[in-house]
């Protein structure tokens, strides 16, 4: 189940703005940019990507207008879409229309920003991908080459979604989440945070989401993202110490 590259597609009138954008999200995945709102609905259409980065006034088809166009056809129905627009546009123009995309980035934003916005989009994509993929028992299967553990964490979370992952390198830990939340990890005798810290920085190993399993045990004591942050920050200091 390898993870394939997220296409992704930048629509600004701005030569200057769709430049810098195409170079910031470039980490994201495969990025087609048009300054022509008509000729990226046209793209859109024919090759649909998986997510659409447009500004809200635009000439020819405004964002607005771009949406509607790419929600009339049933093909693409599904493409998210995050627009970009200034303040006062979102609370004037907008307001009606945050339950059809994906998110509204007021202007003036740092590119680093909506870069984090649209990789969670991104993720939790993926995870409904291969959720799609998965076998008949609710069970996926892959490799933490394709898909790490924090955005295996960020995607679940995200998804509110009550499930096992069990993570095998030499040995086992499996983690059970409630809503998306981590709330019991088991890592041999190891238990709760600690289980969780020990295994997240873990590559070189596959992985088992199980959508029918449950535990009604209670190990941890933060929350998916403070077991993240903490988790980033003893990696970060572990690395510091050995030089890596």
């Amino acid at each position: 189940m390898p993870k394939s590259a997220a296409n992704l597609v930048l629509v600004d009138d701005n030569p200057v703005i769709l430049d810098i954008l195409q170079k910031g999200l470039a980490p994201l995945g495969e990025i087609k940019g048009f300054t022509d709102s008509t000729a990226a609905l046209a793209e859109c259409l024919q090759h649909l990507p998986d997510l659409i980065i447009c500004d809200y006034r635009m000439p020819d088809l405004d964002g607005v207008q771009f949406l509607q166009s790419l929600k009339s056809n049933d093909k693409a129905g599904s493409v998210r879409l995050m627009m970009i627009a200034t303040k006062s546009d979102i609370d004037e123009q907008l307001h009606e229309m945050s339950e059809l995309v994906e998110e509204l980035i007021a202007k003036p934003f740092f590119v680093k920003d909506l870069s984090k916005r649209a990789k969670k989009i991104l993720d939790r994509i993926q995870l409904e991908k291969i959720q799609k993929q998965s076998s008949q028992d609710g069970m996926i299967r892959g490799r933490l080459s394709e898909m790490n553990l924090i955005d295996l964490f960020q995607s679940l979370e995200l998804g509110q979604k009550m499930c096992s992952l069990t993570v095998t390198k030499d040995e086992t830990c499996r983690m059970f989440f409630e809503a998306g939340q981590l709330h019991h990890a088991e890592w041999g005798a190891v238990l709760g945070d600690d289980a969780v810290y020990a295994v997240v920085g873990w590559s070189e190993a596959s992985f088992e989401i199980n959508f029918n399993a449950k535990s009604d045990q209670k190990t941890t004591t933060k929350s998916t993202q403070g077991l993240l942050m903490e988790a980033l920050r003893l990696l970060d200091e572990h690395n510091r110490d050995t030089g890596d």
